[in-house]
């Protein structure tokens, strides 16, 4: 520590060891501070830091002692020597209690003092630096602790948000109970996870999914390769029906009832309800390996997110059928409104869906084009009567009204929200590959791929089929004019797969 910047404070109520120590000091280098009372020496440590007091017992006001024990309380690192001329044992016991760090006999010879005060301003220097570093080991190993708990949280919060993110991706009640033992086994480490629909009435348990675990002990795993033991089931049903608490978890050392081999067990209902859907069964079989609280939380939160996605996809099947019966419904008005054209709609689902598959498109575009072949007419319920059932040629003004039922169809879909790839089709069905249909004149490729596919199969039908105004053509004959406006009024790769299936799969008469 640097003398220069050390102040020191002597008290005593005799001015003359004041003065003497006072000069010494100084000459020295050192800030010296003096006061003739422990009261006068308080104000000034609340107004000067002070680095080391030496101070008088004996003293009016305030004596040594009561000073020593104030200046604990205000500072406790700030070093006092005691100096008196009158050494007793209940003064140096009194000192210790007080917290003073040492103490020097009458008349102090000053040298010994600076001696005193240099070591003990080590001394202090060598405390500070330890409670700092202390303080610094401390504050270094809480922060550890912290980050360790965040790192902690962190980790758990991906964990619940990937297995909201899985569940949100699956559009399945089957995709729903594999997530959940795929979750079980890659968040649980479980050696086995099974879900089974539990029946209440029966108290029956039946598999839907089982983990493909890579335990590889095969004894163990030839017992549970199809299902899970009769006992473990008999345990499994027993805590269902028992338990009311959100899950049970049971291990080998407390109870009998699993038996060898399995080492720990949880068994966790999903509840849509407040009734018992299902339960996830989790197996472990290594020893020395048991369920924690966290898995119980884990395994609860996937159960839980298992269950609303369960319940989403029921809702959304349910407003997904009933929008469709409502929809197929204004169709089939539509088709009894036009007896030459019932179940026109269901043939050009039949046929579109044909050309597709020999297109090879996805199964997700196969479910497409079935759903807009059925309602591919729908915007014909928008079109009078007088029009649409007008047994002679139509006008050029009537004919405009009839091209306006792709777009009112469109609209009709368009508004539930649900269906943009069927709405394209719909609304694009009559466009051209020359790029002269409606309603937007869209050319080639510009048209939806399964647009230009329902544009064959609707004008196949329309030609083999009766209308209004006409016969219906020969077979043959519909197809070699569908043939022969291959590249103008249709996509050449729609017509050439539509003709690889047309005699095989085609009906000869309808």
């Amino acid at each position: 520590m640097d003398k220069d910047t050390i102040k020191i404070l002597v008290v005593d109520d005799e001015e003359g060891i004041l003065d003497v120590t006072e000069g010494y000091f100084q000459r020295k280098g050192y800030e010296v501070y003096t006061a003739g009372n422990g009261a006068e020496a308080l104000e000034i440590i609340n107004q000067v830091k002070i680095g080391c007091i030496f101070t008088d017992i004996n003293m009016p006001v305030m004596d040594g002692l009561e000073l020593a024990e104030r200046v604990r309380q205000i500072e406790s690192t700030l070093p006092v020597v005691v100096m008196t001329g009158y050494p007793s044992l209940e003064n140096s016991i009194q000192t210790l209690k007080n917290g003073v760090v040492d103490y020097l006999i009458k008349p102090v010879n000053l040298e010994q003092m600076e001696l005193t005060l240099k070591r003990i301003l080590r001394e202090r220097e060598l405390f500070v630096e330890n409670l700092i570093l202390k303080e610094e080991v401390e504050r270094k190993e809480r922060l550890q602790r912290l980050n360790k708990e965040l790192l902690q949280r962190v980790e758990e919060v991906n964990t619940l948000n990937r297995v909201m993110e899985d569940f949100a991706a699956t559009d399945s009640s089957y995709g729903i109970f594999n997530k959940v033992v795929d979750l079980g086994v890659e968040e649980l480490k479980a050696d086995k996870v099974f879900f089974h629909i539990y029946s209440e009435q029966d108290a029956s348990l039946v598999l839907v999914a089982k983990s493909s675990s890579e335990f590889q002990n095969d004894e163990i795993l030839s017992k549970y390769d199809q299902d899970i033991t009769d006992q473990a089931k008999a345990y499994i049903i027993d805590s269902l029906e028992t338990d009311k608490n959100p899950c049970l978890v049971a291990d080998s050392k407390n109870n009998a009832a699993l038996g060898d081999p399995i080492r720990s067990l949880m068994v966790v209902p999903l509840k849509i309800r407040d009734k018992i859907f299902g339960v996830a069964s989790a197996f472990i079989f290594q020893e020395d390996r048991f369920f924690s609280e966290k898995d119980i939380y884990y395994m609860n939160f996937i159960t839980q997110k298992a269950a609303s996605a369960i319940e989403n996809i029921a809702l959304y099947e349910n407003i997904y059928e009933n929008l469709f019966s409502t929809l197929y419904a204004f169709v089939t008005a539509l088709e009894v409104r036009d007896l030459y054209t019932q179940r026109h709609s269901t043939r050009v689902a039949k046929y579109a869906h044909m050309i597709a598959a020999e297109m090879g498109c996805s199964e997700e575009e196969l479910d497409v084009i079935n759903f807009a072949g059925s309602l591919h007419d729908i915007g014909k319920i928008g079109i009078r009567d007088d029009i649409l059932l007008k047994p002679g040629r139509l006008t050029d003004e009537e004919y405009e009204k009839i091209k306006e039922h792709p777009v009112i169809g469109a609209d009709i879909i368009s508004k539930l929200g649900l269906w943009d790839r069927e709405m394209e089709i719909i609304r694009h069905h009559h466009e051209r590959y020359d790029g002269k249909g409606y309603p937007d004149g869209l050319k080639g490729e510009q048209i939806p791929k399964l647009a230009r596919i329902m544009a064959v199969a609707d004008c196949y039908d329309a030609m083999a089929s009766d209308r209004a105004y006409r016969k219906k053509m020969d077979k043959n004959d519909a197809l070699e004019t569908i043939k022969r406006n291959s590249g103008t009024q249709f996509d050449p790769k729609a017509v050439d797969a539509f003709m690889r299936i047309a005699h095989q799969d085609l009906p000869d008469d309808f």
